[in-house]
């Protein structure tokens, strides 16, 4: 294998290796059954899969806003994760942090030969095809398996969010030509789903009625691509007002929420919605 050239990049430091290794040790610390931490040492590889989820899409939130140290602490959260996740990796003889260093540190070399090797590439399109050639080589998958349909959106079904996926397999499938004629199409499909949906919710089990859920949402997936909305970005904005407005709320009420009745609360809702968009409560239809 061909190894990297040296760069005129800095090296890691060495406050930065100690660094790490203090992050190491206390995590094996926190894992440790002479005095360790007894909710850390509970956790399994599937309990912990929430916390590497939500501890990415932090990372995601802090980026966003720019802020230096809450990306940095954010950053920190997520690092938590794959230490935690190696250490108990390495109690079970699975493997370790090296390995998972080693791993991708090769992997970067391997796909990157334009960088470490002698492949020459004009422009990021041949970068991504050879990317993908050498994805699928490291997998076994032969070049023709590699560009079947169902093989993508498998990969996107396993790998991505629920609503990302979605839009990436309605998006794919829809170039291979899996598509509505025209929007009447879509709606048509979309109220065929809700009722089955309605239907479902009606009289039928809890596994069925889920499959039906999981079928609207991805009509309304389907919707958002004609539209050329992102589906993803609008729930984030309507968690983001919701919680606001709750906000807004709080700001008005003199005790807990919990203790307003239904009709208090509706009151407190058209309030923070009105403060929140200067408008009159009853011009706002959302």
């Amino acid at each position: 294998m061909t190894h990297p050239q040296k760069s005129n990049q800095p090296q890691a430091t060495h406050e930065t290796l100690v660094a790490m290794q203090e992050l190491i040790d206390v995590v094996a610390k926190l894992r440790s059954p002479d005095g360790g931490c007894p909710w850390d040492l509970a956790q399994t590889p599937e309990t912990l899969i929430p916390y590497v989820i939500e501890e990415a899409y932090e990372v995601v939130d802090a980026i966003r806003t720019q802020d230096q140290q809450a990306i940095a602490e954010e950053l920190g959260d997520l690092l938590l994760q794959v230490v935690l996740q190696a250490q108990i990796a390495s109690e079970f003889g699975h493997f370790s942090l090296k390995e998972v260093a080693q791993g991708i540190t090769q992997k970067l070399i391997r796909r990157h030969p334009h960088v470490f090797g002698d492949v020459s590439v004009q422009n990021v399109d041949e970068v991504r095809q050879n990317w993908e050639q050498i994805k699928a080589a490291e997998k076994g998958t032969s070049p023709t398996d590699a560009q079947k349909l169902s093989h993508k959106l498998s990969r996107y079904a396993r790998s991505l969010p629920p609503l990302l996926a979605g839009m990436k397999i309605s998006q794919k499938a829809a170039a291979a030509g899996f598509e509505w004629e025209n929007i009447a199409g879509v709606w048509a499909k979309y109220h065929e789903e809700l009722a089955e949906f309605q239907e479902a919710i009606a009289h039928k089990s809890l596994e069925e009625q889920q499959a039906e859920l999981g079928d609207l949402l991805f009509v309304i997936i389907n919707l958002a691509r004609w539209y050329q909305l992102d589906p993803d970005a609008a729930l984030q904005g309507t968690n983001q007002r919701f919680v606001q407005r709750i906000i807004q709320m709080e700001t008005f009420a003199e005790r807990p929420l919990s203790e307003y009745t239904l009709e208090e609360l509706e009151n407190l809702w058209q309030q923070a919605k009105a403060k929140l968009a200067k408008i009159q409560p009853s011009e706002d239809t959302v």
